[in-house]
């Protein structure tokens, strides 16, 4: 069988480091589920008993067993390090203790709730920055994660349950893992456990009914999490073939440009296109397109802030540039860096300015070849009078995505 020329290519000393890296890094691994109460932390205390009867070297770093008894009943004899007490408006919060973990320095460290935010004054501001710390110190790491949390999907659990999630972790950690396990359970199963009192407190489960454990919105999240595995695997065994030099129908990769303003629709925009470059297994940009005859307000510029931390969190390669037309810089950027899909947010703009100066869309649309556009919409959008004509002013400010 013929064999390609990355058989015999000689790996670059960035490329041998990561492999020697990998191998000292400690393991992750992922119990992922639709919703609380289908049994992740319950299913990471069982399967650590196994190790720990094998040999394993498992210790507890933090649990939240939230009072279910069956949950509480797996821990048994397991060790649990000591965690670390935070003091926060009056309130005593105990945090994992990444210092006792690394001290105590054991094979395999569980650690609940992977998107939980620790509190004022920890050493990190996100829990799983503890993790990567810590797996980075050679010690395995179990954890567990609800498909919700994810940060990519915030927007999209939002629109389908009413709730916005504030706690989230960046998609690229169940890329990090080693494996991830999907605890899964049937909405009505999900429900009769909640009804039964083994999820909740009586007076919480009775709300909890009536809002966020509904069927449809159970439903719709064990699709995400399905999905989100789905995908997960197909990476894995994308880097697998890759790595070990297995033909596969690789393709050209797909760059997916993201178009964002100083709107807040920028981070539903930034969203939309990271879901479709994993999709799409590509790369990401962001461009913002600054008009230097303007100078945005401290509100605009905050909520720009917001949207490129949002895809620095995300991976995407952002860029900044200085144009008076918006339309003319996307096109440029994207043909500089071979764009294969262009997103952009809906005009906030009444069509009547569209039709004097032509939409950006239509610009970008006639200025690039084979390039898709998708137009997320903004639901901000409000309708604006019509004038009787419009002025200078109102048409450079249509130039803007």
């Amino acid at each position: 069988m013929a064999q390609g020329a990355a058989t015999y290519k000689k790996p670059t000393p960035d490329e041998i480091l990561s492999r020697i890296a990998s191998l000292r890094r400690g393991r992750l691994k992922i119990y992922l589920g639709a919703a609380p109460g289908v049994g992740k932390t319950y299913t990471m205390l069982n399967d650590a008993r196994e190790q720990r009867a094998r040999g394993v070297d498992v210790v507890i770093g933090i649990v939240e067993c939230h009072e279910r008894p069956g949950t509480e009943s797996q821990i048994r004899d397991l060790e649990i390090l000591p965690s670390r007490a935070v003091e926060h408006r009056g309130i005593t919060i105990s945090e994992l203790n990444g210092e006792a973990v690394l001290a105590r320095n054991p094979d395999l460290v569980l650690i609940d709730e992977l998107a939980h935010t620790n509190a004022p004054g920890s050493p990190n501001e996100k829990r799983y920055q503890d993790v990567r710390a810590i797996l980075d110190r050679g010690i395995s790491v179990w954890a567990t994660l609800n498909v919700q949390h994810m940060e990519s999907l915030n927007d999209t659990v939002r629109e389908i349950t009413g709730i916005r999630v504030t706690e989230t972790v960046p998609d690229w950690i169940l890329d990090e893992a080693s494996e991830v396990r999907l605890i899964d359970l049937d909405p009505d199963a999900l429900i009769q456990r909640v009804e039964e009192g083994l999820v909740y407190r009586a007076d919480v489960a009775s709300r909890a009914l009536k809002n966020f454990f509904r069927p449809g919105n159970l439903t719709a999240l064990r699709e995400m999490a399905l999905r989100a595995l789905a995908e997960a695997t197909d990476r894995r065994l994308e880097q697998y073939m890759s790595e070990h030099q297995i033909i596969g129908p690789w393709g050209a990769r797909d760059r997916i440009l993201a178009c964002v303003s100083t709107s807040p629709n920028g981070q539903r925009l930034i969203r939309r296109a990271y879901r479709a470059a994993r999709r799409l297994r590509g790369s990401l940009y962001v461009l913002y397109v600054q008009d230097p005859r303007r100078h945005p307000r401290e509100q605009q510029v905050h909520t720009l802030q917001r949207n490129l931390d949002l895809a620095t969190r995300l991976g995407a390669h952002i860029e900044r540039v200085s144009s008076v037309h918006a339309a003319d810089a996307i096109v440029h950027f994207a043909k500089a860096n071979r764009i294969t899909q262009i997103i952009v947010g809906e005009s906030l703009h009444h069509t009547w300015i569209e039709r004097w100066t032509g939409s950006v869309v239509e610009r970008i649309l006639r200025g690039t070849r084979d390039v898709d556009v998708l137009v997320v919409a903004n639901p901000a959008k409000e309708e604006l009078p019509l004038p009787d004509r419009a002025s200078p002013e109102r048409e450079s400010e249509a130039e803007r995505p």
